[in-house]
C-alpha cells in the first residue's frame, strides 16, 4: 500500500512538472514572439505569467530577463542616456537579489508569485523600451518623442517599486546587505524622477528651430544640421536612409489606421532628413542599400485597363469598390444610393439581386489606389476623399514641402554642373524621392530635372544610365512628367536605352517608361509612328529578362489602345514572339499579359490571320487548359471567339475536334466574370451551331450517295 501511494505521488509530481514545463515553454515562446523588431515602436505587448506557474520557474525567467536588460549597459543610446543608466542600475541590483534567493525560496509562495509576476511583466516592458531607445533607424523619432519616453521610464520605475512593496523581505533567507540593497531600490524607485535629459531637450529645440527655418523658406546652416546629426550618431548616408525609411513606414501605419495625429511631425522629419541625405552625405556606395530602394528594385508592369476602375453607375473612378450578388462591382456610394431608392435589380445586368449585401473588393481598391498614385490622379468625391491618394499628392507638413523644394533645386544644379559622381548620386536621390510621393515628383519636375536626366541616359557609364533612367521612370508617372519628356524630345534617348542599354535592367526600365508616356492619347499616336519602337519592344520580349519581357508586353498593350498601332505591332513580329513565349514560359502573370495582347490583336481580321499563321491555336488551347489565372482563361476565350468570327470554318473544325474544350468552357460559365460568361456562351453557341450544321450537311451528303447507289 505504501509503495502504491509513493508511486501515485511520484506520477502526480511528474505530471505537475510536465505541465509546468509546458506552461513555461509556451510562456517563453510568447515573450520571444514579441521580442522582435516587427513590434511597432513604443508599444509594449508584455505577456503576463501563466496561472499556476511555480515561483522557481518564474524566478528563472526573471533572472534571464534581468541579465538581458543589464546587457544594454555596453550599448550606445542616442537619447535618454541618464534614464537608461538609472533603469539598468536598479535592475542590476535586483538581479543580485534574484540570484541570491534562487536556491532557497521561502514558503510564503503566494506573495512571492504576486511580486515576481508583476516584476516579470514590468521587466518585459523595460526591455521593449530599451530596445526602442536604440532601434535602428528610429533615433530621430525617439528624440522627438523624448518627453513621452521619459514618462514611460517614470511609470515603469514606479511599477517596480509597487511590486516590491508586496515582497515579504523579512521572511527571506538572505543576508542583511542584500535586504538593504532591495530596500534602497524600493526607496529610490519611489522617489525617482525620470526626467528629460538636458542634452536631449537642447537637441529637440535645435530640430524644431531647423524645421521652422525650412517652413519660413530659409535654408539652415549645414554646421547646425551636422551638430544635430552627430549628436544622434547619424554619420553616414546609409544611417540617414534608414531613418527616412523608418519614418515613412510609421507614416504608412498611421494612415492605414486612420490615426494621423503624428503624421505632420513624421513628415517634417522625412523632409528634413531627405535634405540631409541628399546634400550632406557624399559617402554613398551604390548597391549597398536596402534592396527595396536599391538598384535591384525593378518595376514590373501589368495589363490593367483603367476603364475597369470606373463605377458603371457614376462613371467615376471608384474610391470604395464593392461587389453585389450578381458579381458586378460598383462604388459603394453609388450602389447604396441605387438600393436606397428601392431598386433591387443589378444596374448593369438587370438581374434581380438575391441579397443587398455589399462585399468590399479590397483587391480592386488597392489596384485603383496604385494606379492613381502612379499617374498623379486625385480621387476627390463629393461624399468622401481618399486619404491614401491625397496623402501622396500633398506634403504632410509645410517644413517638409520647403525642404524638398530646396533639395530639388540643389539636385537639379548637380545634374547640370556636377562631376560624374555627383550627377549619378543626384539621379539616385531623385529616384528615391520620386518613389515616395506625388508631391516630390511634381517639385522635381518643376526644378527642371527631366531635361538633364534625358541627357544623362546616353552616357557610357552603366551606373549613371541605370539611375538616370530609373529616376525618369518615377517622374514619367506624373502627368506633367509625361508632358516634359515628350516636349523635350525624350522618346529618342529613351528608345536608345531600350535598344542599346548598357544593362538589361536599364532596357526593361525604358520599356516601362514607354508604357507610362503612351497613356495620353496624343502621345500614344506619336510613339507608335516611330518605326523603331515596336521592333525594339519585340526584341526585348525575345531576349530580355522575365521582368523585361513583361514590361515590353505591357508597353505594347498600352500602345494598342490606338487602333492605328495594330498594323505596326503585327509588322514588327509581335505575334510570333508572343506565341513562342507562351510555348516556353511557365510564369502565369507573364503568360496572362501575353494573352491579353493577343486577345487585343485578334479583334481585327489581320490579327486573327497572324495568330493562325504563327500556329498559335494549339498553344492557346493548352493555355486555356493549364493556366491557373482566371483572367488568362478569359483572354483565351476572347482569342478563340475572335478567331472563329474572323477566320471561319477552318478554326471551328479544329476546335470541334478538341474533346476537352467544351468541359473547360462550361466550367467558365460558373467561375468567370459576367463579361467572360457572355463571351463563353457565345463561343459555345457558335461551336454547337457548327456541329449541327456539319452533321446535317453530312447526313444530306450520305443520303445523296445512297440514292445514287440505289440507282
Amino acid at each position: 500500500q505504501n509503495l502504491l501511494t509513493f508511486s501515485n505521488e511520484k506520477k502526480q509530481s511528474s505530471l505537475t512538472h510536465q505541465i509546468q514545463t509546458l506552461n513555461f515553454s509556451f510562456f517563453r515562446s510568447m515573450i520571444q514572439r514579441f521580442d522582435r523588431n516587427d513590434r511597432r515602436i513604443l508599444t509594449f505587448p508584455a505577456v503576463h505569467p501563466c496561472e499556476g506557474i511555480s515561483p522557481a520557474t518564474l524566478l528563472g525567467s526573471l533572472i534571464t530577463l534581468s541579465k538581458g536588460i543589464c546587457n544594454f549597459k555596453s550599448k550606445f543610446f542616442p537619447s535618454q542616456r541618464r534614464n537608461v543608466r538609472e533603469m539598468i542600475r536598479q535592475v542590476g541590483i535586483l538581479l543580485i537579489f534574484f540570484e541570491e534567493i534562487q536556491d532557497h525560496l521561502p514558503s510564503d509562495r503566494d506573495s512571492i508569485v504576486l511580486c515576481f509576476a508583476e516584476l516579470h511583466t514590468t521587466f518585459q516592458k523595460i526591455k521593449f523600451l530599451l530596445d526602442d531607445c536604440m532601434r535602428e533607424g528610429a533615433k530621430s523619432w525617439m528624440l522627438m518623442k523624448s518627453h513621452s519616453v521619459a514618462s514611460q521610464f517614470q511609470v515603469l520605475v514606479r511599477t517596480v517599486a509597487t511590486a516590491l512593496d508586496v515582497l515579504p523581505l523579512n521572511s527571506l533567507n538572505v543576508s542583511r546587505e542584500i535586504k538593504e540593497l532591495v530596500l534602497m531600490v524600493v526607496n529610490q524607485a519611489q522617489r525617482a524622477k525620470m526626467e528629460l535629459d538636458p542634452e536631449d531637450e537642447e537637441a529637440v529645440k535645435r530640430v524644431i528651430l531647423l524645421l521652422n527655418q525650412f517652413e519660413n523658406k530659409f535654408q539652415p546652416d549645414p554646421c547646425v544640421i551636422k551638430k544635430f546629426l552627430d549628436y544622434l550618431d547619424i554619420t553616414t548616408w546609409a544611417e540617414c536612409h534608414k531613418e527616412i525609411k523608418f519614418l515613412e513606414d510609421e507614416i504608412n501605419i498611421e494612415c492605414s489606421e486612420n490615426y494621423e495625429r503624428e503624421v505632420p511631425m513624421l513628415s517634417s522629419l522625412v523632409g528634413f532628413l531627405s535634405y540631409c541625405r541628399g546634400i550632406l552625405f557624399e559617402d554613398f556606395v551604390y548597391g549597398n542599400t536596402d534592396q527595396s530602394d536599391g538598384t535591384s528594385n525593378l518595376e514590373t508592369l501589368s495589363c490593367l485597363n483603367p476603364e475597369d476602375f470606373r463605377c458603371p453607375i457614376s462613371l467615376e473612378l471608384m474610391t470604395d469598390p464593392v461587389t453585389v450578388s450578381t458579381g458586378q462591382t460598383y462604388d459603394r456610394a453609388s450602389i447604396q444610393k441605387w438600393l436606397n431608392s428601392g431598386n433591387l435589380l443589378c444596374p448593369k445586368t438587370g438581374e434581380t439581386l438575391q441579397s443587398t449585401e455589399l462585399v468590399p473588393n479590397s483587391s480592386l481598391r488597392n489596384l485603383i489606389q496604385q494606379f492613381c498614385a502612379d499617374n498623379g490622379i486625385s480621387l476627390v468625391k463629393s461624399r468622401k476623399k481618399n486619404r491614401d491618394i491625397s496623402r501622396t499628392i500633398l506634403p504632410g507638413n509645410p517644413a517638409a514641402a520647403e525642404a524638398i523644394k530646396f533639395l530639388s533645386e540643389i539636385l537639379a544644379c548637380r545634374l547640370y554642373f556636377g562631376s560624374d559622381q555627383q550627377k549619378t548620386k543626384a539621379a539616385y536621390e531623385i529616384r528615391l524621392l520620386a518613389k515616395s510621393n506625388i508631391f516630390n515628383r511634381s517639385v522635381l519636375i518643376e526644378a527642371a530635372t527631366i531635361p538633364a536626366l534625358l541627357q544623362m541616359i546616353s552616357t557610357n557609364d552603366p551606373s549613371m544610365q541605370e539611375h538616370s533612367i530609373s529616376a525618369l521612370l518615377k517622374l514619367s508617372k506624373h502627368s506633367n512628367g509625361k508632358k516634359v519628356i515628350m516636349e523635350n524630345r525624350g522618346l529618342n534617348p529613351i528608345l536608345g536605352v531600350l535598344k542599346n542599354g548598357l544593362k538589361l535592367e536599364s532596357k526593361q526600365i525604358a520599356a516601362a517608361i514607354i508604357f507610362y508616356i503612351s497613356s495620353p492619347r496624343e502621345y500614344r499616336k506619336l510613339i507608335g509612328e516611330n518605326p523603331e519602337v515596336f521592333p525594339a519592344l519585340v526584341d526585348l520580349i525575345k531576349h530580355g529578362t522575365s521582368c523585361g519581357k513583361k514590361n515590353a508586353i505591357v508597353a505594347i498593350f498600352g500602345l494598342l489602345l490606338s487602333h492605328r498601332n495594330h498594323e505596326r505591332a503585327l509588322g514588327a513580329g509581335t505575334v510570333p514572339a508572343l506565341v513562342s513565349l507562351l510555348a516556353s514560359s511557365d510564369k502565369v502573370e507573364l503568360n496572362t499579359d501575353a494573352l491579353a495582347v493577343l486577345a487585343t490583336l485578334a479583334e481585327r481580321t489581320e490579327g486573327s490571320f497572324a495568330i493562325l499563321e504563327a500556329s498559335a491555336l494549339p498553344v492557346i488551347l493548352k493555355q486555356l487548359q493549364n493556366t491557373t489565372s482566371r483572367a488568362g482563361k478569359e483572354y483565351c476565350v476572347s482569342i478563340l471567339l475572335a478567331l472563329c468570327a474572323n477566320s471561319g470554318a477552318e478554326v471551328l473544325a479544329a476546335l470541334v475536334r478538341e474533346k476537352a474544350l467544351m468541359p473547360l468552357l462550361y466550367s467558365l460559365l460558373t467561375e468567370g466574370t459576367s463579361q467572360a460568361k457572355k463571351r463563353t456562351r457565345s463561343l459555345i453557341k457558335i461551336l454547337q451551331r457548327f456541329c449541327e450544321t456539319s452533321t446535317s450537311r453530312f447526313v444530306s451528303e450520305v443520303s445523296q450517295e445512297q440514292s445514287i447507289d440505289v440507282r
